[in-house]
């Protein structure tokens, strides 16, 4: 599936190296562009021992100038979710008057980046240079903190959209591969810098629909919120759920999250506007919630259900959005960061999210990969999410 801008396609033929590159080259005919800016390229882990001649075929037969990616076990390709894939995605996009910049990091750069400026200085790349970033990372905590990583590029590239995901592979060695132009790596990460006259916009699609209203944190100690609006906060809880219709009440079961405000200026919060993380548990007796983050005195919240049905109308809603404040805005091509929890398991039938990218979008050079968690901005600021859909669009600015 492609526009005149952006083409992806799956080959699923194994390690033919002739096959594979006559692939590419007609691929590249079929896109109408004159030239490509970008390449993304997305293995299953049956191609790690050729990883790198891959990579060489397709920058060569596709005419890649910049080319980037990681491995992952379910791939996304046009409208199609490939899941428990076993060949790779290539898309192609071609995005007038952008500037691109490939760049590798490591954990030992994360650690050293709490001072000011650091990764501007270390990557060559100036808040002014950059409209957003393309991320891939590996998904091994040790050799990447995905979220002591996205704290000092929010502080260095501040109000600038990161998507991307972590990968995945197989296991135990390598668990993931990340590849950058003819390299491939096992650990850090790589980034694209998309500047110039393009951006990424998009869509983080959580899975979630408020339930109750909204609500002011009252007493918090770390991830514990001990008072909602001056009120027990396991009281408020179970009122919510009590309020609930009978049939909701069997849905939230097990389904229950916590959805905290981004931005406290709003006057009214609608879908979108809350960071969901997990409601971990309470205890009636002390009244006290424990939550998987670090809420604040003062920030709003509102509790959350999940389940698919609720993720589909989420990510519906968020797209049609997206597609109004888009009407006059050229959409050259996309990338689908989706959960590996999502997909058959979660909708009960393949290429729900891509499928619906397309039907709001289409028809579009789609690509894509399942994470082992999702990065995209809520609000001003950008987070690592797990049970998400993270969409990037690349628009022209």
């Amino acid at each position: 599936m492609n526009n005149d801008y952006s083409i992806a396609a799956y080959w699923s033929d194994g390690m033919d190296e002739d096959g594979l590159a006559d692939w590419a080259r007609r691929l590249r005919s079929r896109l109408p562009a004159k030239d490509v800016s970008l390449g993304l390229v997305f293995m299953a882990p049956k191609f790690f021992p050729h990883a790198q001649t891959v990579l060489e075929i397709l920058r060569v037969h596709a005419q890649v100038p910049l080319l980037a990616g990681c491995s992952s076990n379910a791939l996304v390709a046009g409208a199609e979710e490939i899941e428990a894939a076993g060949g790779l995605v290539l898309a192609l996009y071609s995005l007038p008057g952008a500037t691109l910049k490939g760049v590798r990091f490591t954990q030992e750069q994360v650690e050293q980046s709490a001072e000011e400026h650091f990764w501007p200085v270390e990557l060559g790349v100036t808040k002014n240079n950059v409209n957003s970033w393309l991320a891939f990372l590996s998904p091994d905590q040790f050799q990447l903190d995905a979220e002591a990583w996205l704290r000092s590029w929010n502080k260095n590239y501040a109000g600038i959209p990161i998507y991307g995901g972590r990968a995945s592979g197989s296991f135990p060695d390598p668990t993931a591969q990340i590849y950058l132009d003819g390299e491939v790596y096992e650990d850090g990460g790589v980034a694209i810098a998309v500047g110039g006259e393009v951006t990424l916009t998009g869509v983080v699609a959580q899975g979630c629909t408020p339930i109750g209203e909204a609500w002011t944190l009252t007493r918090v100690e770390q991830n514990l919120i001990q008072h909602i609006g001056n009120r027990k906060a396991y009281e408020v809880l179970a009122e919510t759920v009590n309020q609930l219709p009978p049939a909701d009440q069997q849905k939230v079961r097990g389904n229950l999250f916590i959805g905290l405000a981004v931005n406290e200026y709003l006057e009214e919060f609608h879908r979108g506007d809350f960071l969901v993380r997990t409601l971990i548990g309470g205890d009636p007796n002390s009244g006290v919630i424990a939550v998987g983050a670090l809420p604040r005195p003062g920030q709003t919240i509102q509790f959350q259900r999940r389940d698919a049905a609720t993720a589909s109308q989420d990510m519906n809603e968020l797209l049609a959005s997206a597609k109004v404040k888009l009407a006059e805005t050229t959409v050259y091509g996309g990338c689908l960061f989706c959960c590996n929890g999502r997909g058959k398991n979660l909708f009960g039938r393949q290429s729900h999210d891509a499928g619906m990218v397309q039907e709001h979008f289409g028809p579009l050079g789609l690509s894509g990969f399942f994470c082992n968690g999702e990065i995209g901005p809520v609000g001003e600021k950008n987070f690592l999410h797990g049970h998400t859909a993270s969409l990037a669009l690349f628009v022209k600015k």
